[in-house]
């Protein structure tokens, strides 16, 4: 049995052992609040005095190494994603088209294109889902003047920013670099309606899409039956949508251009649309009807039901754009008139002029200068 003098001494230990405790305790927090404050200081760009600190408590922490950053977001098809994101419909369908520098000038091929929008039935809302790809800077920066939605597609060393005859060099790279973007387009799981910049737009054309088609075509001649292979195919209007047929048929069309070389993407388009891989993969291939889908090889006959014209079969840009105003000036005259003028009277196209067969004759330019 501890005697009370044992008794004491234990309880004036223990009293000791605690003082000893919380004097640390206090020290630790003292420390670590120095610590904060230093830090905090630093960090809003105060600092604080040498002669504090030097008398600080120095008390060493452990501070683990910072997360690493992610890495930028700022990739090619991070970009292009973002741009076909925010111009989507809800179906993941957008509206593309491309621009170089010499239809981006003011008063040239993209200001009619986006006043046919403007000036359309029921086509300005179309514009909140039109993408603008631009091939060269100067079209990019234009682009961003005119539009919302624009994305630059510059290839290293290939310049795509003068005007591109047709059949030459340059315009050949240019057509192929078009399918290989719309093919990685697709495989991003979107559905598009591909445009050129001198298809103007009238009518609101997604009413006369089939719904059951992959893959759906404007014509420069038109036969008569949506299925006959034989009707004339023109790239610069079509409908796709994502799926794996439509994927499988683009990687086909694209790597096509090695088993004919130096023909474009329409001509070899005209021949492998006969090929056997086209039943395979089961590709259901439409071809759109001119009556709404005119253009100046074939145009539409009448203005009540045209939904875009489109300015091919044509040499030179002053040529197109001089009947591509004349289109325009007839089709406000068109919406002007009476809705009974309208139905018994429906005017006429005054097109092609500059444009027309005709004119390419006569003036014999070479075959390699035809605009398509």
């Amino acid at each position: 049995m501890l005697s009370s003098c044992d008794c004491a001494t234990a309880a004036n230990s223990v009293l000791f052992l605690r003082r000893i405790g919380t004097v640390a305790l206090l020290f630790i927090l003292a420390s670590f609040s120095w610590f904060v404050l230093f830090k905090a200081g630093e960090t809003i760009g105060f600092k604080i005095p040498d002669s504090l600190t030097s008398h600080a408590p120095r008390v060493f922490f452990f501070i683990p190494p910072s997360p690493p950053l992610p890495p930028p977001s700022d990739t090619q098809e991070n970009k292009l994603e973002k741009v076909l994101k925010d111009a989507a419909m809800d179906d993941k369908t957008v509206i593309l088209t491309t621009l170089n520098e010499a239809w981006a000038a003011p008063s040239s091929v993209i200001d009619l294109f986006l006043e046919s929008f403007r000036i359309g039935n029921h086509t300005r809302e179309l514009l909140n889902h039109l993408v603008i790809i631009a091939l060269d800077e100067k079209a990019f920066s234009r682009c961003l003047v005119v539009h919302t939605h624009c994305y630059a597609l510059v290839s290293e060393g290939v310049d795509f920013s003068k005007e591109a005859y047709f059949m030459t060099h340059d315009y050949l790279k240019m057509m192929w670099t078009r399918i290989d973007f719309l093919k990685g387009v697709l495989e991003m799981g979107y559905n598009f309606v591909f445009t050129d910049a001198d298809v103007m737009w009238f009518r609101d054309p997604f009413p006369h899409f089939y719904k059951d088609a992959d893959f759906q075509i404007a014509c420069d001649h038109f036969l008569g039956n949506p299925e006959d292979v034989e009707n004339r195919p023109n790239g610069g209007f079509l409908f796709v949508r994502s799926n794996n047929r439509s994927i499988e048929f683009y990687k086909f069309w694209y790597t096509s251009r090695e088993t004919y070389p130096n023909l474009h993407d329409q001509d070899v388009l005209n021949n492998i649309k006969y090929d056997s891989f086209i039943i395979d993969i089961d590709l259901k291939m439409r071809f759109l009807d001119t009556t709404y889908f005119g253009g100046f090889c074939e145009p539409s006959k009448d203005l009540n039901v045209v939904c875009t014209m489109h300015a091919n079969c044509c040499f030179g840009l002053e040529s197109k754009l001089h009947d591509l105003r004349v289109m325009l000036q007839d089709w406000k005259i068109f919406l002007s008139l009476p809705p009974t003028l309208k139905r018994s009277l429906p005017p006429s196209w005054r097109v092609p002029q500059n444009c027309s067969l005709d004119s390419l004759h006569l003036y014999a330019p070479p075959l390699e200068n035809v605009e398509q």
